[in-house]
């Protein structure tokens, strides 16, 4: 079974700020295709769905940002898939808001949690979406920048880049990664 991985923090103090995108787009999965997240063993939500004729477990991790590999890990385990069936998607201060990029494999990027990923693997070998919220912030303000929320002048951009990575996920599972790259691998443009 594949899964998807949506990173985040739980929580209301963390719901909708932008380290929490993944979870946002959890979300959005589970509402588009009628699943309902419920807590599993080994700390996360989890919601199967069917995407377009094939099984999917959408994963929340409960264990925060930083630790999300140990969940991941559970989850992979549970249904027993390989790193290369999960796709994790989290974000990206490196890409500007409303960008996608998706990459068969990579580094951390200095993301803390997708390390912690890498770290409980043993490999950087598993696809990624990374979803861009922009780097705004003064030097030093990088912790508090990921915590605030999106303005209203943001989430027309947010939804989109929501939408767009819902159009890649299908694509991914129904054609393969390289087809789902080139549909969301270009820059959102805002409203």
């Amino acid at each position: 079974m594949k899964l998807i991985v949506c990173l985040g923090n739980p929580g209301d103090a963390y719901r909708d700020t932008r380290h929490n995108i993944g979870f946002m787009l959890g979300d959005k999965l589970a509402e588009t295709f009628n699943g309902s997240f419920r807590l599993m063993k080994g700390e996360y939500e989890g919601a199967e769905v069917n995407i377009k004729g094939e099984r999917v477990m959408i994963v929340k991790p409960l264990t925060y940002m930083n630790l999300s590999g140990h969940a991941a890990k559970k989850a992979l385990s549970a249904y027993r898939s390989t790193p290369s069936e999960c796709l994790v998607c989290y974000d990206d201060l490196h890409l500007p808001l409303g960008a996608l990029r998706l990459r068969p494999a990579g580094s951390a990027g200095g993301h803390n949690g997708v390390q912690n990923i890498i770290d409980v693997f043993g490999t950087p070998e598993f696809p990624r979406l990374r979803m861009g919220i922009g780097n705004d912030f003064p030097p030093g303000m990088q912790k508090d920048y990921v915590l605030t929320r999106f303005d209203s002048t943001e989430r027309p951009v947010v939804d989109e880049m929501i939408d767009r990575s819902i159009e890649g996920i299908i694509l991914f599972l129904r054609q393969g990664l390289d087809r789902a790259m080139n549909v969301v691998n270009q820059v959102t443009k805002s409203s």
